[in-house]
């Protein structure tokens, strides 16, 4: 089994190794994560106070993670990103502001923030696609990149950025980057899980590569599950169903007796 990163080992290989990062959201992923060698998982905060979450991926890098809206504030921000670490761990994500970031870097919690494409808050760069192609979404990039660090953030998620964005903010910042659709500037590369599997509806990010075509075998299995119900009503409709091979046999003497008794009884 392989030693889980710490955020020393992040820092010091940046720009020397390209890590793996997966959102996954089961244990069954998390523990195929963790056999095939990813080193850096997101994680919901469910999953990672699982107590058989660590059993399954145990050397890997958790990074739980939720919208901030869902959580509140700076205080109640550092309230949950506490109660992670108490479960096990190894940073949060927080997409809140510098002043969450900076509360939860002064109580020495791992934190790392979220700029370029932030889901949350893609009303104010136009919505749903690249932001960094001017100079103006460039620059206001890297001075959120700058604050976030000099808030005490050790890590970015960048996403959905030019890569040539990307790798320039790489060469002035100690950050460590976590490049969701931003190029090999980063210094992990971050899909989820269900993009890779090929699981993912509606509109698939451009960035997403898919390795398999899940949702093409769910649809055959799906298809088999109504196959299957349908010939159990079939042999429950028939009488085929129970034969006597699923049944429990009866001792006779008993059964008489039993009998007997009912009739007794009535």
């Amino acid at each position: 089994m392989a030693r889980r990163p710490t955020i020393q080992d992040l820092r010091a290989n940046r720009g020397t190794h390209q890590y793996a990062m997966l959102r996954v959201e089961t244990l069954d992923e998390a523990e195929a994560a963790e056999r095939a060698g990813v080193e850096l998982l997101s994680v919901p905060p469910a999953l990672l106070m699982d107590p058989r979450f660590r059993d399954a991926a145990p050397s890997a890098f958790a990074c739980p993670g939720d919208n901030f809206y869902n959580i509140g504030g700076p205080e109640k921000m550092l309230d949950w990103a506490l109660t992670m670490v108490r479960h096990g761990a190894d940073a949060v994500y927080c997409s809140g502001s510098v002043a969450a970031i900076r509360l939860l870097a002064d109580h020495a919690v791992p934190v790392c923030g979220h700029v370029g494409l932030i889901p949350s808050k893609a009303t104010w760069t136009g919505g749903f696609k690249a932001v960094g192609k001017t100079l103006d979404q460039a620059q206001m990039i890297y001075r959120q990149c700058k604050a976030l660090e000099e808030a005490g953030a050790f890590a970015v998620e960048i996403e959905v950025v030019p890569q040539s964005i990307t790798d320039a903010i790489a060469e002035h910042t100690d950050l460590f980057l976590i490049s969701m659709g931003a190029g090999p500037g980063g210094h992990a590369q971050y899909l989820f899980s269900d993009d890779v599997l090929g699981q993912t509806t509606g509109k698939v990010p451009r960035h997403a590569k898919r390795y398999r075509d899940f949702a093409a075998e769910y649809a055959r299995l799906h298809r088999d599950r109504i196959a299957a119900y349908g010939e159990f009503v079939a042999d429950v409709h028939s009488g085929s169903y129970p034969a006597p091979q699923y049944l429990v046999a009866g001792d006779a003497e008993v059964t008489a007796a039993f009998r007997h008794w009912l009739s007794e009884e009535a």
